[in-house]
């Protein structure tokens, strides 16, 4: 989800039905120490007031970076810290970073103690994954567990597999049982669909909570209790709302492809919405996409 759970995004999910806790798209511990990269990863981790509780994430491989960036995210007035220790991105894996750390145990324990050594008393947590090859959920987890995070997210595929195949809960569900007996909460992740199917989930498994990514972008809605239906007409005046705060940024006079993303997810699931999708994606600039969606907001039928 990095570069998706930006701040543009989390504002439209304060408008459209705000999850319990936010996370951060993950910022490299390494460039938010460093002098030249230190602009570019404090610029994402912007937040509003209205967004917390909201947690930082962060990635990578230095122990000691870690250890200052807690300190920096501190001082920011975040209210956890999250280590990515589940990205199967290979740039990031290459770097020992993300879930190239499952195969690094004893090096995952030193960055846990070191961030929570920056981080004082605001809770840090780590979100992995149940293996890197093959699932060994239970050898994995138990490292992590013997550094005491406040919080275990745990993804239910392997590294290799990235978002291929299905997530396995049962392997999820190992990890809560021993997350259990440490008092270590346990945040399940993978293939949720809705936030009914997330609770009924967490029960089977025993986690004491849900993580909801990849659906939010299809569904802004997916974490309002309250909204079972959503209108065309709300779909759109979304959309809009959203291009409205793209529009500020410095690169969008001209360029659409940061906000395509959010076309997919505003114009799906009704009938029609392919056509609607297509005839929006053909836009060539923002006030072009602007002026398409004001007409269909006007159109006959629409709502």
């Amino acid at each position: 989800m990095h570069g998706v759970t930006n701040f543009d995004f989390r504002q439209t999910l304060l408008k459209t039905g705000r999850p319990d806790v936010f996370y951060t798209g993950f910022v490299s511990a390494d460039g938010l120490c460093s002098g030249a990269g230190k602009k570019s990863a404090l610029s994402l981790l912007k937040y509003s007031k209205r967004e917390k509780p909201i947690v930082a994430q962060i990635f990578g491989s230095k122990p000691e970076k870690f250890y200052e960036a807690a300190k920096i995210i501190k001082k920011l007035g975040f209210d956890g810290i999250d280590i990515n220790m589940g990205c199967p991105d290979q740039g990031i894996n290459k770097q020992g970073s993300g879930a190239a750390l499952i195969k690094s145990p004893e090096l995952a324990i030193k960055i846990i103690e070191a961030t929570k050594r920056g981080a004082g008393s605001m809770p840090v947590s780590v979100k992995t994954r149940i293996g890197y090859y093959e699932k060994e959920t239970e050898k994995w987890v138990k490292k992590i567990l013997s550094a005491k995070p406040a919080a275990l997210t745990i993804h239910g595929r392997t590294t290799s597999q990235g978002y291929g195949g299905l997530a396995d809960w049962g392997e999820i569900k190992k990890a809560a049982q021993l997350a259990k007996k440490l008092g270590v909460v346990v945040i399940g992740n993978g293939d949720i669909k809705s936030l009914e199917e997330g609770i009924i989930k967490a029960n089977d498994s025993g986690c004491d909570g849900i993580m909801i990514g990849r659906e939010a972008l299809k569904n802004p809605w997916v974490f309002n209790k309250n909204k079972k239906e959503v209108s065309v007409k709300e779909r759109l005046e979304t959309l809009l709302h959203n291009l409205k705060i793209f529009q500020k940024k410095k690169y969008s006079k001209h360029d659409l492809s940061h906000f395509r993303i959010y076309i997919t997810g505003c114009i799906s699931g009704f009938p029609s919405s392919k056509e609607m999708r297509i005839g929006l994606m053909e836009s060539k600039t923002p006030r072009e996409l602007e002026g398409r969606i004001k007409l269909l907001l006007k159109s006959n039928g629409v709502g």
